[in-house]
Parts: structure tokens; C-alpha cells; sequence
């Protein structure tokens, strides 16, 4: 297990600090193409673009897996297996399928165009059943003590959730954030096909394409040139950094609450 993840850090560290010039992580590729030399051009539009992407998933995907978790943990009410079986399958979804729905639902025939909204719609289907699901493991593990407790004092069911339960998984709801981000921070089909995939900084994610990392990836290693190829792989060791950070707070936070 250990030595394919050595391998891959170590190779995309290798080739992708030939990549890395200066202005790399201050401009974009408007005035710029992938085949140009490494002293133009840079990263900036694809690292903007990723993290509009993953906000607006966040802001769509996090509470409704927080209430889809409590619901199952705390109401359990109708349909709790039929939701908790949903979420599971929701979860093995390749992300060529939650692209092609956000396509076929929101851009075919309905003369919208590729946008950062479109993207983080698709990006969110796949988020929201690992936030579900990390979630609902970390309020099971709250005792029930807690619960009974707001109860005896005279709270309601909610206000008991509101006001103990959610404080008290609060780390772990954190990690299932963060986890939820690691999920879809290297997607590339639904980014592909979704966002148009500009070349220059775009802050309207509600209105023309947007640049992504792995949007930035795939067409520079797809141009084929010797700068484009490194330029990719630049690309990749910007995106392997910012996934393995998100692993690692993740590890950092639900250590931190396993010791308290």
C-alpha cells in the first residue's frame, strides 16, 4: 500500500517542480497557450476556479448531509433505511453520471451555458453522500447521556440537537467536511463537461466557463508538447499538495477528538 503512494508523490514531485517559474501562481493562460514557453502563463484562473467550484458544492452539499445525518441518527423517522440505503448508493455514482444529469437536466435544450454553477451542482451529487455518511458515524458515536441530559432540562428534541449534540460533534462534522472536499477536488469528468474549462480568471461562477485544476491538467498533458507536459504535471503536484493538506487535517482533527 505504501509503495505505490511513495511512488506517485515522488514522481509528481519530481516532474512537477520543473514546472513551477515565476508567476506560476500569479497569472493565467489568457494571453498565453499550454506550448509556450514556462515563462508565461500561469495557474492562478485553474486554482481560482477550483476553489469557487468547491464552495459552492460546500454551500449546496454540507446541510443537507448534516440534516440527512440527523435525521437517520437523531428522528428516525419514515424511510430512514430507504434514505440510508440511498446515500450508500449514492456514494459508488461515477461522476461521468452526475455530469451527464447536470448536462441533460440544466444545459440541454434550455439555452443555459457552461458555467462554475453547473460544475459544483455535479460535484455536489458526489460530495453529499461522503458528508452524509461520515456524519451520521460521528453523531452515533455522541452518548446518548448527553441527549437524555438536554432532555431532563427541559429542551426540545432540536433544541437538545442544536445546542449539545452538533457542539459536541463538532471536529468530526469538520472531518466530514474536509473529507467531502478530498473527494471532488481532482474530479474531471463532470468538470469537462460542465464548466466550459476557461483560461482566464473568471470570479462569476454563475456566468461563462471557469478554470479548474484538473480542467488545466487534462488539456495540458492532451496538447502534448514538451512545455504542456510539464506544465501538467505542474498542475498535478499543485492538486496532489491540496488534496493530501485536506487527508491530513482531516487525520489531524479526527485524532484530536478521538484523544479528547
Amino acid at each position: 500500500a505504501i509503495l505505490p503512494v511513495v511512488s506517485i508523490i515522488f514522481t509528481v514531485l519530481v516532474k512537477g517542480t520543473k514546472g513551477i517559474y515565476l508567476g506560476f501562481f500569479t497569472t493565467d493562460m489568457s494571453l498565453a497557450s499550454v506550448n509556450d514557453e514556462l515563462t508565461v502563463g500561469g495557474i492562478l484562473h485553474a486554482i481560482i476556479g477550483t476553489v469557487l467550484l468547491i464552495a459552492l458544492a460546500m454551500v449546496i452539499s454540507v446541510p443537507l448531509a448534516i440534516l440527512t445525518a440527523l435525521y437517520l441518527t437523531e428522528i428516525k423517522g419514515p424511510g430512514s433505511r430507504l434514505i440510508r440505503f440511498l446515500v450508500q448508493a449514492m456514494s459508488g455514482v461515477p461522476s461521468i453520471v452526475a455530469g451527464l444529469f447536470i448536462y441533460s437536466a440544466f444545459i440541454t435544450g434550455t439555452g443555459r451555458g457552461f458555467s462554475g454553477f453547473m460544475g459544483s451542482l455535479a460535484l455536489a451529487i458526489l460530495m453529499l453522500p461522503t458528508v452524509a455518511r461520515t456524519a451520521e458515524e460521528v453523531l452515533l458515536l455522541i452518548p446518548s447521556d448527553l441527549r437524555e441530559a438536554g432532555l431532563a432540562l427541559g429542551g426540545t428534541q432540536w433544541r437538545t440537537v442544536a445546542m449539545i449534540v452538533l457542539p459536541a460533534a463538532r471536529s468530526g462534522l469538520i472531518t466530514a467536511m474536509i473529507l467531502g472536499v478530498a473527494r471532488i477536488a481532482g474530479e474531471t469528468a463532470p468538470i469537462l463537461l460542465l464548466t466550459g474549462g476557461g483560461d482566464k480568471v473568471n470570479p462569476n461562477p454563475f456566468n461563462g466557463s471557469v478554470g479548474s485544476l484538473p480542467y488545466y491538467i487534462w488539456k495540458s498533458f492532451n496538447a502534448g508538447s514538451p512545455e504542456a507536459i510539464t506544465r501538467a504535471w505542474a498542475g498535478l503536484l499543485v492538486l496532489v499538495g491540496l488534496v493530501l493538506i485536506l487527508f491530513t487535517s482531516a487525520r489531524y482533527l479526527g485524532s484530536r477528538k478521538g484523544a479528547k
